[in-house]
C-alpha cells in the first residue's frame, strides 16, 4: 500500500542517531529517478496515522525528493516488538555507527533481559562481536565522540577502553589522534601507559611517605598527607592551644624565610569553636 509521507510518524525509539547528509542525498536522487524499491515497515496507530517500524533513511530521503506518499507494509506490533524490529533491522542492515550500535544492543539486554549470547543471536553477529560493542560505552565521552565522527575506529576505542583512569585515556587519546596512530600501535601504546601506571602510583605512594616523615622531624607532631582528584589535604595534628602556637610561630617563620606573605597581622585561629587567646 502507499502511505501519505505525512501520516509516517518516526519511530521515538529509533537507535539511529546520526544520518549521513551526503548518503541521504543520494538515496534522494536515486529515489527520484526510480521510487521506492523496498516499502517501509509501520504499525497503525490508534489517531490514524502510522509509527515507523523499519526504513527511516527511505522516508527521509524520500521527503527530500519531494515525494507525497510512500510505499508500506502495516504489521500488528507491540511496543516492545516494534523497538526489538527497529534495533535488529538496523544493527543488521550496518546503519549504525559503532556507538549507536552498542547503544542498541545495550538497549536490547537492559529492556528484554537478554544475554550477550541471546542478542547475538537476534541480530546475527557473535558473542565476542557484541561484548566488544558493549565495552564502547565505558569510554569516556571524548573517545566515544571521535568513533562517531570517524577520526578513530572501533579498534582503536576497544583499545582505550581497557584504560579505566577517565584522565589517562583523554591522553592517550590525544596522541593516538596527534600522531594518527593504527589500532596496532594504539594498542602497543596502551600496553605501555598501563605498565607505567602502577610504576608512577608506587614512586608517588613513597615521595608521599617520606615528606610526611620529613614534616614530623620538623614539626614534631603527627602529620598526614592525603591525594584527592584536585590535589590533596595536608594535616598536621595539635593536642593544646600552645602546641599550635609552636607550630604556627614555625610555619610562618619558614614563609617569612621563603619571603612569602602569611597572615602577618597573626589574626587569631579558630581552636575548637573558639578563638586562640
Amino acid at each position: 500500500m502507499e502511505l501519505p509521507l505525512d501520516e509516517v510518524a518516526r519511530n521515538p525509539l529509533q537507535p539511529r542517531t546520526k544520518f549521513d547528509d551526503q548518503e541521504l542525498a543520494e538515496l534522494a536522487d536515486s529515489i527520484a529517478a526510480h521510487g521506492v524499491l523496498q516499502a517501509i515497515v509501520v504499525r497503525a496507530l490508534p489517531d490514524g496515522r502510522y509509527e515507523l517500524v523499519a526504513g527511516e533513511r527511505r522516508v527521509r530521503a524520500s521527503r527530500l525528493a519531494g515525494k507525497a506518499t510512500i510505499p508500506a507494509v502495516v504489521r500488528e506490533t507491540s511496543t516492545n516488538q516494534l523497538l526489538e524490529l527497529a534495533l535488529v533491522e538496523n544493527v543488521q542492515r550496518s546503519d549504525l555507527n559503532p556507538i549507536e550500535e552498542a547503544h542498541a544492543y545495550r538497549e536490547l539486554i537492559d529492556r528484554f533481559t537478554l544475554t550477550h549470547q541471546q542478542v547475538a543471536r537476534r541480530v546475527g553477529k557473535s558473542r565476542v562481536a557484541v561484548s566488544n560493542a558493549l565495552r564502547l560505552l565505558d569510554l569516556v565521552p571524548e573517545t566515544r565522540a571521535a568513533i562517531v565522527e570517524g577520526k578513530i575506529t572501533e579498534g582503536h576505542g576497544r583499545a582505550l577502553a581497557s584504560i579505566t583512569v577517565a584522565e589517562l585515556q583523554r591522553a592517550v587519546l590525544s596522541v593516538v589522534l596527534e600522531r594518527q596512530l593504527s589500532v596496532r600501535q594504539t594498542e602497543e601504546l596502551v600496553r605501555r601507559r598501563r605498565e607505567q601506571a602502577p610504576r608512577r602510583a608506587r614512586q608517588l605512594a613513597g615521595d608521599l611517605e617520606d615528606v610526611e616523615a620529613q614534616l614530623r622531624g620538623v614539626l614534631a607532631t603527627r602529620v598526614g598527607i592525603v591525594r584527592t582528584r584536585r590535589g590533596g589535604r595536608l594535616m598536621i595534628d595539635f593536642y593544646s592551644d600552645e602546641e599550635l602556637d609552636r607550630l604556627y610561630g614555625i610555619i610562618t617563620r619558614g614563609a617569612q624565610a621563603e619571603q612569602m606573605p602569611l597572615n602577618p597581622a597573626r589574626e587569631p585561629i579558630p581552636v575548637d569553636g573558639g578563638e586562640r587567646r
